[in-house]
């Protein structure tokens, strides 16, 4: 039978187009309105005058639709939710943390009001920072919970028992889900039947089966307390639903979720699992102007956006020539700050000991074997430009922002279009320029651009290494790999 195209729904087909060149698209933060003069300051001290395109649409968005203080807005008005589809670097996490940080700057009592679920640690870790710097002095709370801690000590950060009973020691939850799965269940007090936003960051890989049911769990959680006729719930929180007499005589807390990711799924099956509210969605994936003004429609396969700064090359070769390339372009190419990507920890761990074993190139390795304080030290060293090499799995570096990566080398080539866009994405961040260069066997080469092709990715050159130019590298190689076979065995 013929392919049913799945019907989009009209917030996916019609979405808010959000500029995609940052650098020619730069707002300066005073001119977006509505911004409390405190985060302005906030801003300011930070070194930063001006909005990517991203924050300068999202932000006043979030803002509007909490303009109602945390109630529901007139005539029970639901907020909407909020879907933004942009490329990596462009300034996600600050487009939530100053809107959210505002919106809770007036609250008087302490509850959980906002949550944000990211899927690594690392990832946690690094918003939680930006969540700490704009609530700075405003005595609103953030806890992050991922595990790193005891869960007892992590229990301490959330919630205090009074002769009163529990109350909440944070206003800001920033987590991963297995850990947060276990608080909702395990910890006593811990409640989020205040919640007000539930930022869900890199939802393309939250919406993944495996972190599905924490979704639900959250909800379930945010929903707990409406059938508890025991309660004397001030307010009482109904699933979306039309306003009856009996849902508008009372206050009530609407919980509006705010969806990021750079590569969000397309698939509106996907989508209705979240269960989404009269959502909007803002987008910089889409066809360009023309100089006349008139638009080309690029084929609707242009998913993906990939940052402007951004060149790509892929090197057809063979497995024995791979770690030989990644030594000539160290060497002979005196490539620095390198991010190489392999599909496994243990490739990554093997490759690394190679490239030690061959002596003359500052490498390390980035990945889950290590403890969290060793991988922010290597963190640092790579981004003090002393370590010009680092080896990582897509799982430690996803959504990692690393200062100036010049380049990414694909040692293995990516299985899948959304690993190639995240893997090419830590470079050319922010308007920077960078060169992604992926090592693809000549068994792969056809898949490979097929893969990138489909999603509308065309300017990718070809860039072969002839054998001459490893020549002067193989003895010197050969001696590092009896050395490496020693110390394995």
């Amino acid at each position: 039978s013929p392919q049913v195209q799945p019907f989009l729904p009209q917030w996916l087909a019609e979405p808010k187009r959000v500029q995609k060149r940052i650098r020619d698209n730069l707002c300066p933060i005073g001119d977006v309105p509505g911004i409390h003069p405190r985060l302005l300051k906030k801003l300011q001290m930070n070194g930063i005058d001006s909005f990517f395109p991203v924050q300068a649409e999202v932000i006043p968005a979030i803002l509007q639709s909490a303009s109602n203080g945390y109630l529901m807005g007139r005539g029970g008005y639901r907020p909407k939710d909020i879907c933004v589809s942009a490329p990596t670097g462009s300034g996600k996490t600050l487009s939530f943390v100053i809107p959210i940080v505002q919106v809770l700057l007036d609250r008087v009592v302490c509850h959980v009001r906002a949550l944000v679920v990211l899927p690594t640690k690392e990832l946690a870790q690094q918003v939680s920072k930006v969540f700490n710097v704009y609530t700075d002095g405003t005595g609103l709370k953030v806890a992050l919970i991922t595990g790193q801690k005891s869960f007892a000590k992590e229990q301490e950060m959330l919630v205090q028992k009074k002769v009163t009973g529990y109350c909440s020691l944070a206003d800001i939850v920033v987590a991963t889900p297995g850990r947060l799965t276990d608080h909702i269940n395990q910890t006593p007090g811990f409640s989020l039947t205040q919640l007000r936003f539930l930022i869900v960051d890199e939802a393309d890989r939250m919406i993944d089966d495996m972190h599905q049911n924490c979704l639900n769990q959250i909800v379930k959680a945010a929903f707990q307390g409406e059938n508890d006729s025991g309660s004397n719930m001030l307010f009482q929180r109904t699933k979306p639903g039309p306003v009856t007499a009996a849902s508008s005589c009372s206050p009530q807390i609407p919980l509006q979720k705010l969806l990021f990711s750079a590569t969000l799924t397309q698939d509106p099956e996907k989508l209705q699992q979240l269960d989404l509210f009269q959502p909007r969605l803002f987008t910089s994936v889409y066809s360009e102007k023309n100089r006349d003004g008139t638009e080309t429609e690029q084929e609707t396969n242009h998913k993906y956006t990939l940052p402007e700064g951004l060149s790509q090359c892929y090197v057809p070769c063979d497995l024995n020539s791979k770690p030989l390339l990644l030594l000539y372009f160290m060497l002979m190419m005196k490539f620095t700050r390198v991010l190489c990507f392999t599909n496994s920890r243990e490739a990554s761990h093997r490759l690394f000991l190679l490239v030690q074993a061959f002596g003359g190139i500052t490498v390390a390795e980035f990945s889950s074997r290590l403890p969290p304080n060793e991988r922010r030290r290597t963190m640092k060293e790579f981004e003090q430009g002393k370590i010009q090499l680092l080896i990582s799995t897509d799982a430690t570096a996803r959504g990692i922002d690393v200062k100036g990566v010049n380049y990414v080398i694909n040692y293995d080539a990516p299985q899948f279009i959304r690993t190639y866009i995240h893997r090419v994405g830590r470079t050319a961040r922010a308007g920077e320029a960078g060169v992604a260069f992926s090592l693809v066997l000549r068994i792969q080469e056809r898949r490979f651009l097929r893969m990138l092709r489909d999603a509308g990715i065309q300017d990718i050159k070809k860039h072969p290494v002839k054998g001459n130019s490893l020549k002067p590298l193989v003895e010197q190689y050969e001696g590092a790999l009896c050395k490496l076979e020693k110390t394995v065995k």
